[in-house]
């Protein structure tokens, strides 16, 4: 399938993150798009749907009304089942049904690719990458998933963008497998972490993705898998020892420095794990022709993304609120020693975002999170996030909870998001920073700053 099969597309749970930026990329390249989801209402729309509109792209609620015999094609991630409505009249109409990875590929599969990879970080460093090629003047094209700060000052999500150069900037996910799909000119492998997939899942995967690879294949050289998988060439990037290795990392509140071949790059983000992301981001950029010095230059000028460890807001008494998608165990305690650096308490909260997932990783979440944490730090858990669906629900969040506090530290179940502003606004001493974490859910935004209110 190339692009040219369709020209109308409709997208089943339109406002998920990967979803819409496909259904952006697909409308500012001239195709129809519309999409359903269950979200969306004739009166009360929420955000999203206002932005899709603004941009041309008709909306439905999630009840079958949008698929016609004038839809190409209907277009459905993982998290949609077979019983879904909109499915099923697919199904009717004779209409075909393609996954949202399989659109991505053919997407990526018609423009010179770079796709970002890894565990954790990819939205950040795509998000890096993106804005240096912007700001070098290379225009590039963005599909994300997460909203890059500087484009949803447009009014837009974020996450999806029509440039005029010759570069797409994609996120490569390998939790449905999908990110075996892309053929990139340019791939980057930040981190492999034991995050919805087994270590031996993982390394096949990218593994895949690195012989998919046209050009260069950058890997993180700080990560013994990743260097394992890694070809010998001037973009691999590191904090310890690489071709393009940063040195003398200093986090002053929220922007942190380093040096990377002599020249000095100051990001306006927390956390040494950025150093890695801004890296990889140096290290695409180079590798395209960009200097490092340039690059430096260009995020100097980095916004930030949606919800990753973005501040809020600030109490009289400096208590900060930060918020972050930080969703898996390597990403939470990544979170938690970037605002370690900010105060000498973090009230940590995090809500799991599937009963699956949190059946998966809850021994490596407590063993992380009770590593990290400071004497004066606490771990708050809450009720898990249920989207919906057929799922087993026999977990509770307090295994975690229970678990860091025979490690010796302060980790406390706090229930629903009602019962946990209770608990937050009891715990959080002044001259702190609390922590919002958690994916999935699209209230979690609103809960932050619900969070920083019940603290003024």
């Amino acid at each position: 399938m190339t692009l040219d099969s369709f020209s109308s597309f409709f997208f089943v749970g339109i406002a998920g993150t990967g979803m819409s930026a496909i259904a952006q990329y697909l409308q500012g390249v001239g195709k129809h798009v519309s999409g359903s989801d269950r979200l969306f209402g004739a009166e009360q729309k929420i955000r999203i749907q206002q932005q899709f509109e603004e941009q041309g792209i008709t909306c439905f609620f999630q009840d079958g009304s949008g698929i016609t015999k004038q839809t190409d094609v209907v277009i459905v991630s993982t998290a949609i089942e077979q019983s879904n409505i909109e499915y099923q009249k697919a199904l009717e109409l004779g209409i075909p049904i393609m996954k949202r990875s399989e659109l991505l590929a053919a997407i990526s599969n018609s423009i010179k690719t770079i796709a970002v990879g890894g565990t954790s970080g990819k939205s950040t460093t795509t998000a890096m990458i993106f804005h240096i090629l912007q700001t070098c003047g290379k225009s590039p094209s963005l599909i994300t998933g997460a909203g890059l700060s500087e484009l949803q000052e447009k009014g837009m999500p974020g996450n999806a963008w029509v440039g005029t150069g010759e570069w797409l900037v994609i996120e490569a996910d390998e939790s449905d497998g999908s990110i075996v799909n892309y053929k990139p000119e340019i791939s980057v492998l930040l981190n492999i972490d034991r995050d919805h997939k087994e270590y031996d899942e993982l390394i096949a995967l990218f593994t895949t993705f690195k012989h998919n690879t046209a050009s260069y294949f950058i890997a993180n050289q700080d990560y013994g898998l990743t260097k394992q998988l890694s070809d010998d060439h001037a973009y691999n990037f590191g904090t310890q020892q690489a071709p393009l290795c940063g040195t003398n990392f200093v986090q002053e509140g929220f922007e942190i420095s380093f040096t990377v071949q002599s020249c000095t790059c100051k990001v306006p983000v927390i956390g040494k794990h950025n150093m890695e992301n801004a890296l990889a981001a140096i290290a695409v950029a180079h590798a395209i022709g960009i200097s490092i010095a340039d690059a430096c230059g260009a995020l100097a000028s980095f916004r930030g993304i949606y919800r990753r460890t973005q501040l809020v807001g600030k109490t009289e008494n400096n208590i900060y609120v930060v918020d972050d998608f930080a969703h898996n165990p390597a990403e939470v305690a990544a979170a938690i020693k970037a605002c370690q650096q900010i105060a000498s308490h973090v009230v940590a909260w995090f809500q799991p975002h599937g009963f699956g997932p949190l059946r998966f990783m809850h021994a490596e979440l407590s063993e992380f999170v009770s590593h990290t944490l400071r004497q004066t730090d606490v771990f708050l858990i809450a009720d898990v996030y249920y989207a919906g669906g057929t799922v087993d629900k026999n977990i509770s969040p307090t295994i975690v909870s229970e678990a860091i506090a025979l490690q010796g530290k302060q980790a406390v179940y706090t229930g629903s998001k009602e019962q946990s502003l209770q608990v937050i606004a009891a715990t959080t001493p002044p001259n702190a920073v609390v922590l919002v974490m958690g994916a999935r859910d699209p209230y979690l935004d609103a809960f932050a700053v619900q969070v920083l209110e019940t603290l003024r």
